[in-house]
């Protein structure tokens, strides 16, 4: 697989990210939605969840990391941290998943995570850092 990929998403956005007023950042359409800060921060908190699956995938098979991402977002309290905090967090975090999944070996990428909340939910490494990219594109969109 080519990771490279996430670190040109990372850059590109940044560089986007500059372009967005405090303003627009801290924006929320209404109190149970997320503002793009918030989105921001959330992508942080997915970060550092598969941080901890691409990490421990690699030598423990099978074990049940998840999140529930509403609670994160809230305790973390993004809203309120400046936007530059925020958005620095996520680009050390994405750095270090690029760190990780270039120094994956290959043969590491077919061991398995659980990623579920009730019934097992058996993903490969590969298959999950698919999975956090593409989660990444369609949070990116949304800012």
């Amino acid at each position: 697989m080519n990771y490279q990929i996430l670190k040109t998403i990372i850059d590109t956005e940044l560089k986007r990210f500059e372009t967005i007023s405090e303003d627009e950042w801290s924006y929320k359409a209404s109190p149970e939605k997320w503002s793009r800060k918030e989105i921001i921060g959330h992508l942080c908190d997915s970060a550092f969840t598969n941080i901890r699956r691409f990490v421990v995938t690699q030598y423990k098979e099978n074990e049940n990391i998840v999140y529930d991402q509403d609670h994160w977002v809230k305790a973390q309290n993004y809203q309120n941290i400046p936007t530059a905090e925020v958005i620095n967090l996520w680009k050390s975090l994405n750095y270090q998943i690029v760190h990780i999944v270039e120094n994956m070996p290959d043969e590491v990428l077919q061991r398995t995570s659980d990623t579920s909340k009730t019934t097992p939910e058996i993903l490969t490494l590969e298959v999950l850092i698919k999975g956090y990219i593409d989660h990444l594109h369609h949070h990116l969109k949304t800012i």
